[in-house]
C-alpha cells in the first residue's frame, strides 16, 4: 500500500506502480466510484469497445437532431 496526499484542490497523484499494474498511461480515463468508507479508481472501459453492444449508431445528423428535439421537449414540460 502507498500513501497519497491530497492537495487543496481535492487531486492526489497516483503511484507508478499502481498506474503500471492496471495499464494505465498519459490520457487514460478512470472511473471513481465510493464505497461504503472507500474510494475506488479504476480503468475506464472504452466507450466505443461497446459499440457491437448499442447496435448500429444513426448518421451523425440524424443522432443530432433527435437529440435537439429530445431537448426541446423537455424544455416545454
Amino acid at each position: 500500500m502507498t500513501i497519497a496526499t491530497l492537495s487543496s484542490k481535492g487531486q492526489i497523484t497516483l503511484p507508478a506502480a499502481a498506474r503500471r499494474a492496471i495499464g494505465l498511461t498519459a490520457g487514460s480515463r478512470v472511473a471513481i466510484e465510493t464505497r461504503g468508507d472507500e474510494i475506488v479508481v479504476r480503468q475506464a472501459r472504452d466507450f466505443f469497445a461497446l459499440r457491437a453492444f448499442l447496435g448500429r449508431s444513426l448518421p451523425r445528423e440524424e443522432e443530432r437532431n433527435g437529440a435537439m428535439k429530445a431537448a426541446a421537449r423537455k424544455g416545454r414540460a
